[in-house]
C-alpha cells in the first residue's frame, strides 16, 4: 500500500511537529505529517500548495485505543448510593453496575456514548473497543452507540455484554443483537460478540455465543477472572479454572479479547499466551474495585501474551490509565520493563487494526489510517526514540490534546469538537443523568450470585 499512497495527491499537511512514527519499537523524527483523504502519505517535507497546519513546537503521536471500555458508566460520576456499602466484588455488581444497567433505555444510551466519547477524544483516545450492557434495551442498542460514535468522529469495536442473570431470554437477544450488529458495521465501526463473564453463564449459552461468533468469524470479549468469584464459580463447576472453561469451550482464540485476567494462575497464563487471545489490563478498575493486580501487567514483550490497556469504564485517558498502570507495576516489581506503557498501548492498536482491517493503525506511517493527535507538549528536554518512554511516563497529558484527527478529519482542533456543541452536550449529559439516577433509585439490588455462592448459601 505504501507505495500506492505515495502517489496520492496530497491535501493538507500537520507542520514543524515532534512525531512519534510508533510506540513498539518507539520511532521519533522531526517533520511534516502529510495527509491524502484519510490517509498519511508521507513524513518528511510538505509540498508546496497543500493547506497547512502549525504544528510547531508540538508532538504528534498515534490515536490511543482504549481496548476495554464501559461508556454506560459516563453518567454514574457522581450519582447517589444509599444502599448498604458492598464490602464484596460480586456486591459491587449486584448494587450499582447491576441495577445502572437495568435502568438504561435507549435515550440514557445515546447520551451516556456521547458523554463518554466526547471524552474519550478530549483525552486522544481515537478509538474505543467498547462492552455494552442494557437488559431492558437490546435491541438497537449498538446502533445507538455506532451511531453516537461516528456522529463524533470516533473509530469503534462494539460487542453486547451477553448474561443468564436476567435471563434465559434476554441472553439469548444479547446474542441476536451481535449478530445482527456483526453484520451491518460499516465505516468507522465494528463488532464482535460480548459475554460478562464465566460465572454469569451457563453451558448452554456459553455454547450459543461460541457457535455465533464462529459463525461470524468473530471473536469473543469477555471479563476472565476479574475477581475470585470468577475462579471460585469455574470450581465449583467442576473445572480447574475459568480459563480451562472458555478453553474448552472454545472461547480463546486469536480473535478473543480477555479483560482483567487479574486472578489467573501461570499455568493459565500459558495457555492463554498458546491461543494468541488479548488480554486487557485495567489497572485503575482493578485497584478502585481491590480486586488485585493482573500478573499480565508485568509480562514484557515476547512473553506469550498478548497484553493492551483500557479503562473498564473509568473514562477515556489513556495517557493516564498508561501512566497508573506503569506506577502500579514498578510497585509491584521494581524490574518492570521500561517500555511497559508504549507495548501495551500499541498493542491495543494492533486489536483495533485487525478488526478494521489497517494494520498500520496506530502509528504514523505511509499508508497508515490518519488517526492522529497533536500534543501542546512544552518539553523541558528534547523527545527521542530512546527517552521517549520517560516524557510519556512522567511529562505526557491528555490536558495537553490540541487536535484530533481520525480518517484524516480534524475532529478536535484547538482542544474543541468539530463535530458538536460541547455545551449541549454536556447540558443533555446533565439532564440525562438526574433521569437515570431518578430510574436507578427504584431498581433493587441484583440478586444474581455466582454458582459456588449459590452452593454455599445450600449447605
Amino acid at each position: 500500500m505504501a507505495a500506492d499512497i505515495r502517489q496520492a495527491v496530497p491535501s493538507s499537511a500537520l507542520c514543524g511537529a515532534t512525531v512519534v512514527v510508533a510506540l513498539d519499537p518507539p520511532e521519533v523524527v522531526t517533520a511534516d505529517v502529510v495527509l491524502a483523504g484519510d490517509r498519511v502519505v508521507e513524513v518528511g517535507s510538505a509540498p508546496p500548495g497543500v493547506r497547512r497546519r502549525d504544528c510547531t513546537g508540538t508532538l504528534i503521536v498515534p490515536g490511543n485505543v482504549c481496548a476495554h471500555h464501559h461508556l454506560y458508566s459516563a453518567l454514574s460520576r457522581g450519582m447517589p448510593y444509599r444502599l448498604a456499602p458492598p464490602v464484596t466484588f460480586t456486591e459491587i455488581l449486584q448494587r450499582v453496575w447491576w441495577r445502572l444497567d437495568r435502568a438504561l433505555d435507549e435515550q440514557a444510551i445515546r447520551a451516556s456514548a456521547l458523554r463518554g466519547g466526547l471524552d474519550a477524544l478530549r483525552a486522544g483516545t481515537t478509538t474505543i473497543v467498547d462492552h455494552h450492557a442494557s437488559p431492558y434495551a437490546i435491541d438497537g442498542s449498538l446502533d445507538i452507540i455506532a451511531e453516537t460514535l461516528d456522529q463524533l468522529g470516533v473509530r469503534s469495536v462494539l460487542c453486547y455484554e451477553v448474561s443468564d442473570r436476567d435471563g434465559l431470554d434476554r441472553a439469548a437477544a444479547g446474542i441476536a443483537e451481535n449478530r445482527r450488529f456483526v453484520t451491518r458495521a460499516d465505516g468507522l465501526a465494528r463488532g464482535m460478540m460480548g459475554a460478562h463473564a464465566s460465572f454469569t453463564l451457563c453451558d448452554a449459552t456459553l455454547e450459543q455465543l461460541v457457535d455465533a461468533a464462529r459463525g461470524d468469524g468473530v471473536g469473543i470479549h469477555i471479563h476472565v477472572a476479574e475477581d475470585a468469584a470468577d475462579q471460585d464459580d469455574a470450581h465449583a463447576r467442576a473445572v480447574h479454572g475459568v480459563v480451562e472453561r472458555l478453553d474448552r469451550a472454545g472461547v480463546l482464540t486469536d480473535r478473543a479479547l480477555l479483560a482483567h485476567g487479574v486472578h489467573v494462575a501461570p499455568a493459565e497464563m500459558h495457555a492463554v499466551g498458546d491461543t494468541g487471545a488479548t488480554v486487557v489490563c485495567n489497572p485503575r478498575s482493578n485497584m478502585n474495585n481491590a480486586v488485585g493486580h493482573s500478573p499480565f501487567n508485568h509480562l514484557g514483550r515476547g512473553a506469550g501474551a498478548r497484553v493492551a490497556l483500557g479503562t473498564d469504564g473509568i473514562g477515556g485517558d489513556l495517557f493516564a490509565e498508561s501512566q497508573v498502570g506503569f506506577f502500579r507495576a514498578r510497585e509491584a516489581d521494581v524490574a518492570t520493563p521500561g517500555d511497559w506503557p508504549l507495548v501495551r498501548l500499541a498493542e491495543g492498536a494492533r486489536f483495533a487494526g485487525d478488526m478494521h482491517g489497517e494494520p498500520l493503525l496506530g502509528t504514523v506511517r505511509p499508508g497508515a489510517p490518519a488517526d492522529l493527535v497533536v500534543l501542546d507538549y512544552p518539553t523541558p528536554t528534547p523527545v527521542t526514540a530512546e527517552n521517549l518512554v520517560g516524557h510519556w511516563v512522567f511529562g505526557l497529558s491528555s490536558a495537553q490534546v490540541r487536535d484530533v484527527l481520525v480518517a484524516g478529519e480534524l475532529v478536535v482542533a484547538d482542544r474543541r469538537s468539530t463535530r458538536v456543541d460541547e455545551a449541549e452536550v454536556a447540558a443533555e449529559g446533565a439532564a440525562e443523568a438526574e433521569r437515570l439516577w431518578a430510574r436507578m433509585e427504584e431498581i433493587p439490588a441484583h440478586d444474581f450470585t455466582p454458582m459456588a455462592d449459590s452452593t454455599r448459601s445450600r449447605r
